[in-house]
């Protein structure tokens, strides 16, 4: 007998709700779109033609109501994710959703607790786990290929500001950007952070501070196993969106660089040149979003363990609060003052 497809319901029809729509329709096998919500309706009717998508919903709560509903990617405002979660829960639905899942350790424990009781499946959406280059460095850490890990080096800097709004309501540079560096770190290390030390400025935009954020920020960390591990952050690099990574170890290093629209080196007399890093992370992260999608797909039909957790979400966003606490206190935080 074959498994029927995995149904869903997408909530919120944004930039990376399109891109998780469009991946279900047309790229991820055993999954198929059953509605749509957004409270914006006129971008709602038009996400839904161009994807062929009949039901659609400006309240996410009759989306929920639907039978047919087995699964909900949840992609609206950060600030509505914990009721969104909760209300899916509630409905017996297995739930993806974007980080962050909440900006409190308090309410991210409530959401795992309330899923966990419910038999209900949570994977939060930390993409970069799933992108090539940055598996293939954990490969080859887990393998032993670099030795002993010691050092981990993460940059990561957008090509632009996002605006006030955003920046209001993201819960600031740490959880909303750097979370993604945190995570990596626990995920390439294989280990977990003790110990952060942060500083953070103003050095992009006035905004930021207008808005009680940072736009630069350089944190260390300190990780059980003795390693020690270092991310940059910038809002805006005039060249592009800079990801890179290294991991150096007592048996070598592996680093990976930044993707390219393509490969080509040109060299004449006033250098060598070739093309500026993709865009940002809709294009840099394509195939990653992709494969996170068709992971928690696959691990619902086959009643597996989501590979990213709520726990996963805990943690990352508990090293948040360390690093906003060490930017404001100017020392380093132990992650047990926070959790």
């Amino acid at each position: 007998m074959s498994r029927k497809n995995l149904r869903f319901g997408v909530l919120g029809v944004g930039r990376i709700g399109k891109i998780h729509a469009e991946n279900l329709v047309n790229r991820i096998p055993g999954a198929e779109v059953a509605a749509l919500a957004d409270v914006f309706a006129d971008e709602l009717a038009r996400v839904a033609a161009r994807l062929n998508v009949t039901a659609t919903y400006q309240d996410y709560r009759q989306v929920l109501e639907l039978p047919e509903v087995d699964a909900v990617a949840i992609c609206t405002p950060s600030d509505t994710h914990k009721r969104v979660i909760l209300d899916a829960a509630a409905a017996g639905k297995h739930i993806f959703c974007e980080k962050p899942i909440e900006l409190s350790v308090a309410a991210i424990e409530e959401i795992n607790q309330e899923v966990a009781k419910r038999g209900i499946q949570l994977m939060v959406g930390f993409n970069r786990r799933f992108d090539p280059n940055f598996l293939k460095v954990r490969e080859m850490v887990q393998s032993g290929k670099v030795g002993t890990p010691q050092v981990l080096k993460i940059t990561s800097r957008d090509p632009a500001p996002p605006p006030e709004h955003f920046i209001r309501a993201s819960g600031g540079v740490f959880l909303d950007m750097t979370i993604h560096d945190f995570d990596m770190a626990r995920y390439l290390m294989g280990s977990e952070v003790t110990e952060v030390y942060a500083r953070a400025g103003v050095l992009v935009d006035p905004v930021f501070e207008k808005a009680g954020d940072w736009d630069t920020a350089i944190v260390t960390l300190a990780f059980a196993s003795g390693a020690m591990g270092v991310i940059d952050n910038s809002r805006k690099a005039v060249y592009g969106y800079d990801q890179r990574v290294e991991v150096f170890g007592s048996g070598g290093m592996v680093t990976v660089r930044n993707n390219t629209p393509d490969s080509h080196i040109h060299l004449d007399q006033t250098g060598v040149h070739s093309a500026l890093p993709l865009n940002f992370f809709m294009e840099r992260y394509t195939e990653s979003y992709l494969r996170e999608m068709r992971a928690f797909v696959e691990a619902v039909q086959g009643t597996q363990p989501v590979p990213v957790t709520g726990q996963d979400a805990l943690l990352a966003v508990v090293i948040g609060l360390a690093a906003a606490k060490s930017a404001r206190e100017n020392r380093p935080v132990k992650l047990a003052e926070i959790h």
